[in-house]
């Protein structure tokens, strides 16, 4: 039996999904706290802090398409053959995620934060880049792939729970100025997630598992260390010759760095321009969270049963946020003191905005080697992988490194309960007409998106004629159209047939 003609179960879906309590969990804790844990318990400047996330998130964005690159060529090794091409590198992953506990520790010097916080960034990589090629490998049925990864947000949006919520708890146990707080958190967490790793290796599969010419195929040429690392870098860059591959980025970087910027600043906007305290910040968190979690199923349900297109559900997703942002400035600018219920309401419609902005990018996600494949004839579950990787973790370290020098610019104080108007300021702006505008810009971007139920069956369809021997001439005219819509390339140029266009092209410039 073939990966694809498995079926996958509500229990194999979970146990692919829980991985991404590290995915989400981790470095939403991350994202929401531990620029406010440098400042306030390390002794490190904003500028500081803000250069590990930049030099660290680098380092991931290269090693990402590295791990890409590796697991679509590692099943014709021993350990590829026995444990997964994929797989493998999840269950050495595993016992690695103790490393987490050890970036919430206090009073050590910059080079042992750039150390702890580059270890998880790199381990980021070597785990998740493999593990999200799975659902692609797993099966090719839309309601199953659509299953999968509803479940696998919403086991993210559970870890955001937990990095909202558990931060409390400990603020509760511990005292709100105690550094014990976050490295107890710390230590949960990577105990969270060394059994949720572990759990998601012995529940998935692949196409090595029940194919065996699939690595070989895969392998590609015996190459030198440099022609290994050009095969690479023209791997990843023509993964954007596909049109839905560009478009599906644009939407999915604007948009998540949009979050990263809120989230990384609404600490301190409840903090500072609230005057609350880090408690009442973690509460907020803990209500969208917490909301974010059926709200994902909610979107699998609009998208799987009502056939809602995704981009219409991206653009639900988007003013619902927007709408929270509104109301969080107006409270702000007009000193309006807004009832809890009123804030509680705003922090619930974030939620449900927040879970359809993480779920659909990901989900869309798993139909782009679908569509690649009908024009290059080959799978390349991980060059996609990694180069979602490279693009999100670069473009958020630049975001958070950028927050920090505005901050810095505008006269914030670290370690003062209060802060001048400037910096209030710009923790405002920031949150609502940064992120505000990088969403306004991704639903824009959602209006030229092509990818549906129908156009996704009628791809496959038109692949399947293909395999069988079809002739390319042949296709129908339904499915010229989605070709185009979907991969940019005229009908008669996919099938392996746009590499010979670039060929002639190049040498007629010859």
């Amino acid at each position: 039996m073939k990966p694809t003609e498995r079926r996958v179960g509500y229990g194999t879906a979970l146990g692919y999904g829980v991985t991404d309590l590290f995915g989400g969990g981790a470095f939403a804790l991350i994202a929401t706290w531990l620029l406010y844990f440098y400042t306030t318990y390390c002794g490190l400047s904003m500028v500081q802090a803000g250069s590990i996330f930049l030099i660290a998130r680098f380092a991931d964005a290269i090693a990402s398409p590295i791990m890409g690159y590796i697991t679509d060529r590692f099943g014709n090794t021993r350990l590829g053959k026995r444990f997964g091409r994929r797989r493998f590198f999840i269950l050495i992953g595993a016992p690695l995620m103790f490393l987490y506990a050890l970036v919430w520790v206090q009073d050590m010097n910059y080079w042992y934060y750039l150390g702890t916080y580059l270890s998880i960034e790199l381990l980021s990589a070597m785990v998740m880049v493999p593990w999200e090629t799975l659902a692609a490998e797993m099966t090719n049925r839309f309601s199953e792939r659509t299953r999968m990864q509803a479940i696998r947000l919403s086991c993210s949006k559970i870890g955001n729970v937990l990095s909202a919520s558990l931060p409390g708890v400990m603020i509760y146990f511990f005292g709100k100025n105690s550094a014990l707080t976050y490295t107890y958190t710390g230590i949960v967490f990577a105990t969270i997630f060394f059994v949720v790793t572990l759990i998601t290796y012995f529940c998935t599969w692949e196409a090595q598992d029940t194919d065996p010419d699939f690595a070989k195929n895969n392998t590609g040429p015996s190459l030198s260390l440099f022609s290994h690392l050009g095969h690479l870098i023209k791997e990843l860059f023509s993964t954007f010759s596909i049109r839905a591959f560009r478009l599906h980025i644009i939407i999915y970087i604007f948009s998540f760095t949009a979050m990263d910027i809120f989230r990384s600043v609404f600490v301190y906007f409840v903090v500072y321009a609230l005057l609350q305290d880090a408690s009442a910040a973690s509460g907020y968190l803990t209500i969208t969270t917490v909301m974010a979690v059926p709200s994902t199923i909610g979107f699998m349900f609009i998208i799987d049963k009502l056939n809602v297109s995704q981009a219409a559900g991206l653009r639900i997703s988007y003013l619902s946020i927007m709408v929270t942002l509104l109301m969080l400035f107006v409270n702000y600018a007009y000193d309006m003191h807004m009832s809890t219920l009123v804030i509680s309401i705003a922090f619930i419609l974030l939620g449900f905005g927040w879970a359809g902005l993480n779920f659909i990018p990901w989900n869309i996600y798993s139909f782009i080697p679908d569509i690649d494949e009908i024009v290059t004839r080959r799978r390349r579950e991980g060059a996609f992988a990694g180069a979602m990787v490279l693009t999100r973790k670069s473009t958020i370290a630049v975001a958070i490194m950028v927050v920090g020098l505005i901050l810095e610019e505008c006269g914030f104080v670290k370690g003062t309960a209060i802060q001048p108007d400037s910096a209030l300021h710009a923790i405002t702006g920031l949150m609502v007409l940064g992120a505000g505008g990088l969403l306004l810009i991704s639903l824009l971007v959602t209006y030229k998106f092509k990818l549906t139920r129908e156009t996704h069956r009628i791809l496959l369809k038109e692949v399947a004629r293909l395999k069988l021997g079809g002739r390319i001439e042949d296709c129908p005219e339904d499915a010229q159209v989605v070709i185009k819509d979907l991969t940019g390339y005229h009908y008669l140029d996919v099938w392996g047939n746009h590499a010979k266009v670039k060929g002639k092209t190049a040498n007629s410039h010859a």
